[in-house]
């Protein structure tokens, strides 16, 4: 999981890529480097820890070129060092590589290397390998090199290749990994994603399965497997690189918070029509095609998935049919129970995440109808499924998601009505109000987010807790999951999320004097329970911070804080409740100095198993 960026123009590689690296530091951010063909060879910088690192031992005039391949790194394979990181050349240094993914069959081509040419290794990586099989087949002519080492390559990569003795080109390959180019005048890019380059161009190719790219200044050629050229329409990207900056915010994760209100309107706006009907646009399923599914899968990862345990509640709701929610990683190893009558919904921010996009191929395979819900456009689950549903969130930066969750959440609410409505399921008033009160969130959101000095304040009396729970009740027990999640990403907190009710089966002694426990109350039908539980654990001596609609004031006489979202019907509760658990995670995060854009051991985008 790793971000590349190669450019070919005219002069000044150097200032571009390391420029891209930066918008690219979300896929990964343990290590960079650079690689420029200079006077007839290849001369490679690089360096563990954040791209500023690399900038140090880059600001040489003499090391530029026109054109170039750069990398910052999220280690798979290797620990982080120097000599881990990208880019890695072959013996000589005549060819270099950049790569995202994984080369599942690299200690068959390392020994070959080694056995059959003698090659000796460097790093602990599989992508050295790369740089050496391509060496091992380059004659001067890079393009069928690097084919003829793909076709030994097994796995899921996205990798860009320079030679010392073709330095006008970049050659490119994607297999199962993000990749696009960028087409500007008199130069070139290739990189993992549109914001690399956005400063710059604002034109795009988006690069298939299984195609290879030859990239210089004045051309970008696309090949297929079959090595023909084709034709790609252009995507004319239209927002800016502005909205990948901070805009005053002290971190990218504050300011996609802030731009929950906002996100909601586009999803929702969009979406509904001037005569309040749910127009989906990209989604061609029949009332005859809704009415002849007789399951659900909702299939996604970490917040993805936590949206779609909302998502099971209210689709079940709504449209009367039964849904399951699964983790991606484990749905295609147990061989679930799929046919034609299956609706198989995809949930996943970057449209990239690899697990998500094999149980959507498993899916496939056996027969479903794919819906995807992703924020964005052209990726590789949008490409794969029948039927898309766009997000609307807006280029998502810090690696901890807010925004996505929430837009995800309208999502689900929308197919929720548009698959109730056909199947006639759900009767006119209640849809009429649900549809209101959603148009009513990004008011209400705002209103949440005026409270963030007293959720600050909370932040900073509870941050040295090395231990949190949430719990919740109904659609508040998946929004709880999502609010561990986020206080454990950035945070570096114990934090465990279960149903109330469970609390009882195993749970509840783990309470104790000063625990610290959130408990969702935002549910009308489940209130009084919740309250029982409340008390259930304030008899052990925790702490709790409860979240409960305005006017549930009886709270207060159980809970030791509470913070009060705006009065709402439960079915939209969660795009509510899920807001003060973010800032809460963000401020104790900040309180505790943590790297809360960046947290350890993670990347935004996860491209591999």
């Amino acid at each position: 999981m790793c971000g590349i960026v190669g450019y070919a123009g005219e002069s000044h590689a150097k200032e571009k890529i390391i420029d891209g690296l930066k918008r690219l530091e979300y896929r990964g951010y343990d290590s960079a480097g650079i690689a420029l063909p200079i006077d007839g060879k290849i001369e490679i910088r690089k360096h563990v820890g954040e791209i500023a690192n690399l900038e140090k031992i880059i600001g040489d005039a003499g090391f530029d070129s026109a054109v170039g391949i750069g990398h910052t790194r999220w280690a798979t394979h290797g620990s982080p060092s120097d000599v881990n990181a990208h880019p890695h050349g072959n013996g000589d240094n005549s060819i270099a590589i950049v790569h995202n993914g994984i080369i599942e069959n690299y200690q068959e081509i390392r020994e070959w290397l080694a056995t059959e040419h003698g090659v000796k290794f460097k790093s602990e990586t599989d992508s050295e390998v790369i740089a050496h099989l391509i060496g091992v087949y380059y004659d001067g002519d890079l393009l069928p090199a690097v084919n003829k080492a793909v076709e030994r390559m097994n796995g899921a990569y996205a990798l860009s290749v320079i030679a010392a003795d073709e330095p006008d080109k970049i050659v490119a390959v994607r297999k199962d990994a993000p990749l696009v180019a960028g087409i500007g005048k008199g130069f070139n890019f290739i990189a993992s994603d549109i914001p690399a380059m956005l400063k710059y161009v604002k034109e795009v190719y988006l690069i298939e399965n299984n195609e290879t790219v030859v990239l210089t200044k004045d051309d970008i050629a696309i090949y297929n497997e079959a090595g023909e050229r084709v034709r790609r329409d252009v995507l004319h990207v239209t927002w800016d690189a502005e909205a990948a900056e901070k805009e005053g915010y002290e971190h990218f994760m504050l300011k996609e918070i802030h731009e929950q209100p906002k996100a909601i309107y586009e999803t929702l706006s969009r979406r509904i029509n001037e005569d309040g009907r749910i127009n989906l646009d990209g989604i061609s399923m029949t009332k005859e095609d809704i009415e002849g599914f007789s399951r659900i899968y909702i299939v996604a990862c970490g917040t993805a998935y936590h949206a779609g345990l909302v998502g099971k509640t209210v689709i079940e709701r709504m449209a009367k049919l039964p849904v399951e929610v699964d983790i991606a990683s484990e749905f295609r190893y147990r061989d679930p129970i799929v046919d034609d009558k299956t609706l198989f919904i995809a949930i996943s921010q970057s449209g990239e995440t690899l697990d998500t996009l094999a149980a959507l191929r498993e899916a496939k395979r056996k027969g479903a109808r794919i819906l995807s819900v992703v924020n964005v456009v052209g990726s590789s689950v949008a490409r794969e499924s029948d039927d898309v549903f766009y997000t609307w969130a807006g280029p998502e930066i810090a690696v901890a998601s807010t925004k996505a969750y929430t837009t995800q959440l309208i999502c689900m609410y929308l197919i929720g009505l548009y698959m109730g409505s056909a199947r006639g399921t759900i009767d006119g008033e209640h849809y009429e109000r649900i549809l209101q009160e959603l148009k009513l969130l990004p008011e209400k959101v705002e209103k949440v987010l005026d409270s963030a000095d007293d959720i600050e304040r909370l932040a900073k009396r509870y941050y040295n807790k090395e231990q949190v729970f949430f719990i919740g009740r109904g659609m508040d027990s998946g929004v709880s999951y999502e609010g561990s999640l986020k206080l454990k990403e950035i945070s570096y907190i114990n934090s465990f999320a279960i149903a109330a009710g469970e609390l009882k089966h195993g749970t509840i002694a783990l309470m104790e004097p000063d625990t610290l426990v959130f408990a969702l109350a935002t549910q009308d039908s489940l209130y009084e329970k919740m309250v029982s539980n409340v008390e259930e654990i304030k008899a052990r001596g925790a702490r709790v911070i409860s979240v409960a609609k305005e006017g549930k004031t009886e709270i207060e006489q159980v809970a030791d804080e509470v913070i009060y979202i705006p009065e709402c019907i439960d079915d939209v509760s969660p795009a509510l409740a899920v807001v003060p658990l973010q800032m809460f995670a963000y401020y104790v995060a900040r309180e505790r100095g943590c790297n809360i854009d960046k947290p350890k051991n993670l990347a935004k985008s996860v491209t591999v198993e």
